[in-house]
C-alpha cells in the first residue's frame, strides 16, 4: 500500500506539472523571451541583517549570468524585498511580487517563520516558492505544498549529526542546550532528542530558550553553566550566537560548544564573537573549503573566487554565506536552463522536482537530488571544527535521515 500511494503521488505530481510543459515556447507572468523575473525577500536591515549577504551574493551572481548572455539569451531580472527582519512583513512583500512586479517564482526567500507565512499563498496561487533560505523540515512536504521546496539538509538532520558524534565520542556528556523560542529552535532541540534516543533523558542536563529576535542570553548561559553542563548545544543564530560564544568564554565556562551550520560564518558570527573564544566549536558543512592556501587549485573554488573578485568584492571572502547566495542561485539556473523554452510555473517547478546534479562549490560526495516524493535537495553534510583561525574537516559527509 505504500509503495502503490507514493507511485500514485508521483503520477499526480507527473499530470500538475508536465502536462502544461508538453510544447515549447509556452511562457507564464514572469517570462517571455527575453526575460526571466525572479522575486526574492530579504533582511537587508533589523537584527538579521547579515544573513542578507545570501541575496546580495545571489544578486551578483544572476549578473555574471547576464553579463555572459543570460539563460538562453533570457536575462534575469532579480527583484528583491527587505522585510526589515519582521516575518510579518512576509507575505505582504510576496503579494506585491506576484501580484504587482509579477514575478514568475518566488526564490529564496529569508527565514522559517517568514516562509512559513508565504507558504499558504503560493500554493494556492501556483507560485513556485523555490530553494527557501530556511532548513527546517516543514518545507520537505510535497504531499500538502507542491509549490514550496527547501534546499540544504534540515535543522533536524544537522541535530542528529551532532547527536551521533556525542554518541560515539563523549557517551558520558552532560548535555546543556541553547535554541530559539521558534519553529527552528524547536527543531533543533527535537531532533537533538531525537538523534541521541533512548540516551536523550540521561545526557541532556539543562535547556534553555530565548525569545526570537533577543540577542542577550547572558542569563540562559549562566544557568546552562551552573547545571554542570560540558557540552554545549548552541542552537542560535544570527547576532545572538555572537555573544552566547563571547559569554561562555567570559564566565569561564569551557564545554564542548556546537553552533548550527547558519551560524558558521567567521566574518559575521566569530569575528564578533573574538576568534579565541570560538576555537574547538564544531558545526556542520556541506561546501568545499575556499580559504585555505591550497584550495584554488580547485578549478570550481578559482571560479568562485573570481566571481566573488570581480562581482562580490564587497564580502569578507571569510564570510560563509556568499558561497551560501552563490550555490542556490548556480542551482536555480540549472533549473531554469532545464526549462528549456517552456517557462511555465508547472514546468519550472516540475524541473525542480526532477533534479540530480552537482555544483562547483559543494563538497565531493553531496549532491543535488529531489522527486516528486522528495522536496530535499541537499540531504548531506560533513562536521567541522574551527581552529582559531579557519574551519578544518572533522568527520566524513553524513547523510540525512528520512
Amino acid at each position: 500500500m505504500k509503495n502503490r500511494a507514493a507511485g500514485l503521488l508521483c503520477a499526480s505530481f507527473f499530470y500538475m506539472f508536465q502536462l502544461p510543459a508538453l510544447g515549447a515556447g509556452k511562457y507564464d507572468t514572469g517570462a517571455s523571451a527575453t526575460e526571466i523575473r525572479i522575486g526574492n525577500i530579504a533582511s537587508y536591515t533589523g537584527p538579521a541583517q547579515a544573513y542578507a549577504v545570501v541575496a546580495r551574493a545571489e544578486a551578483a551572481y544572476f549578473r555574471m549570468i547576464n553579463d555572459r548572455g543570460g539563460i538562453n539569451g533570457r536575462r534575469i531580472e532579480f527583484i528583491s524585498a527587505d522585510d526589515a527582519s519582521d516575518p510579518a512583513q512576509a507575505l505582504p512583500l510576496a503579494q506585491r511580487l506576484v501580484e504587482e512586479d509579477q514575478v514568475l517564482a518566488l526564490f529564496s526567500t529569508f527565514g522559517t517563520d517568514a516562509n512559513l507565512a508565504i507558504r499558504g499563498y503560493a500554493n494556492e496561487r501556483k507560485i513556485p516558492q523555490l530553494f527557501v533560505e530556511a532548513s527546517s523540515a516543514v518545507f520537505d512536504d510535497p504531499a500538502h505544498f507542491p509549490w514550496t521546496m527547501g534546499f540544504y539538509a534540515t535543522y533536524r538532520n544537522e541535530a542528529q549529526a551532532y547527536a551521533r558524534y556525542v554518541l560515539a565520542h563523549r557517551p558520558d556528556a552532560r548535555v546543556g542546550v541553547l535554541f530559539e523560542q521558534s519553529a527552528a529552535g524547536e527543531e533543533f532541540r527535537q531532533g537533538l532528542h531525537d538523534g541521541l534516543g533512548e540516551q536523550a533523558s540521561r545526557l541532556i542536563i539543562s535547556e534553555a530558550s530565548y525569545v526570537a529576535g533577543s540577542s542577550n542570553v547572558d542569563a540562559q548561559i549562566d544557568t546552562l553553566q551552573g547545571s554542570g553542563a560540558d557540552t554545549f548545544m548552541n542552537f542560535t543564530l544570527g547576532a545572538t550566537v555572537s555573544n552566547a560564544i563571547r559569554r561562555a568564554h567570559d564566565v569561564g565556562w569551557q564545554p564542548l560548544q556546537f553552533i548550527p551550520n547558519a551560524s558558521l560564518s567567521v566574518s559575521a558570527f566569530l569575528e564578533p564573537a573574538g576568534l579565541a573564544r570560538a576555537t574547538g566549536i564544531i558545526s556542520s558543512a556541506r561546501s568545499k573549503s575556499w580559504w585555505h592556501a591550497n584550495a584554488a587549485s580547485d578549478p570550481e573554488v578559482r571560479d568562485f573566487l573570481e566571481w566573488m573578485t570581480h562581482y562580490d568584492p564587497g564580502v569578507s571572502p571569510r564570510d560563509q554565506l556568499s558561497v551560501a547566495g552563490y550555490e542556490r542561485a548556480e542551482a536555480l539556473v540549472a533549473v531554469i536552463r532545464q526549462c528549456g523554452d517552456d517557462l511555465t510555473r508547472a514546468n519550472l517547478m516540475a524541473q525542480a522536482a526532477s533534479l540530480d546534479l552537482t555544483i562547483g562549490m559543494l563538497r565531493p560526495g553531496i549532491r543535488i537530488q529531489t522527486a516528486a516524493v522528495d522536496y530535499q535537495p541537499i540531504k548531506q553534510l560533513f562536521l567541522i571544527r574551527f581552529d582559531g583561525r579557519e574551519w578544518t574537516g572533522l568527520e566524513a559527509i553524513s547523510g540525512a535521515r528520512r
